[in-house]
């Protein structure tokens, strides 16, 4: 992951260094910025060593990497990046940004490694463990980039449609999220006796994963909805228009 941030901030700025600077505003670098802190944070701190300790600590760093990192590394990209869909770099990224892969690659992440199995193994296992927010960063990027649209050129999307896509992958995450808060024992096996940080029982512990997985996932709904909203109002603006008279 270290590496990873080291070569995303490198060629990012490399980038920009040798760019015009007419789409590249200051907000958009420090947005990309502020998404290459947090990715460090989440990755490189020592909040990782507390895992065993605190699923609810455990998941807010998954979220920081899942609803936090892609949209302001997405926002952070130039205006202006015109791809051609039918060369190679086009190609790939139309098929990695297809609202339906990105929908069935998110999906799967979610529910497969939220499944106990799935779950315990992150915890317990050290593959696993590096592999999930890997998973977790890469998937999510898929889903932000369907819905900000950065290659409009590459991403033939209407605004309604990137509404509905966000309301449907909102739903998995969600989903599991109501499970953790409403079921009435510990799902999973590291956490059924585990001694949880701050004093807080395994089941509040699970609770707190799964408030802190919904909250993280509320932006993004809203932004599904305005989207949504933002549709329902062009349609009703085109249906109103009346076509002008034409004369004899």
């Amino acid at each position: 992951m270290l590496v990873a941030i080291a070569l995303t901030g490198a060629f990012y700025f490399w980038q920009y260094a040798k760019s015009d600077k007419a789409g590249w505003p200051v907000w958009k670098v420090a947005l990309f910025v502020l998404g290459l802190l947090l990715w460090f944070l989440a990755t490189q701190s020592r909040s990782s060593a507390f895992t065993g300790q605190s699923m609810a600590l455990y998941m807010a760093r998954l979220m920081v990497l899942a609803e936090a990192v892609p949209p302001l590394l997405v926002l952070g990209l130039p205006r202006g990046m015109n791809l051609n869909p039918r060369a190679g770099l086009g190609r790939v990224l139309g098929v990695l940004f297809d609202p339906w892969v990105a929908l069935a690659v998110w999906s799967a992440v979610i529910i497969f490694w939220n499944v106990p199995a799935g779950f315990n193994a992150s915890v317990v296992t050290n593959s696993a463990a590096q592999l999930l927010p890997w998973l977790y960063l890469l998937s999510s990027l898929m889903v932000w980039s369907v819905v900000l649209r950065p290659l409009p050129s590459v991403q033939p999307a209407t605004v309604g449609s990137r509404g509905w896509f966000g309301l449907l992958s909102a739903l998995p995450m969600m989903s599991v999220a109501a499970v953790w808060l409403y079921a009435p024992k510990v799902l999973y096996t590291p956490y059924v006796s585990a001694l949880c940080l701050w004093n807080l029982s395994p089941l509040e512990n699970q609770q707190y994963a799964g408030w802190i997985m919904m909250l993280a996932g509320l932006p993004a709904l809203a932004l599904a909805f305005g989207q949504l909203l933002l549709w329902l109002i062009k349609l009703a603006d085109g249906d109103g228009l009346t076509p002008p008279a034409t004369k004899n």
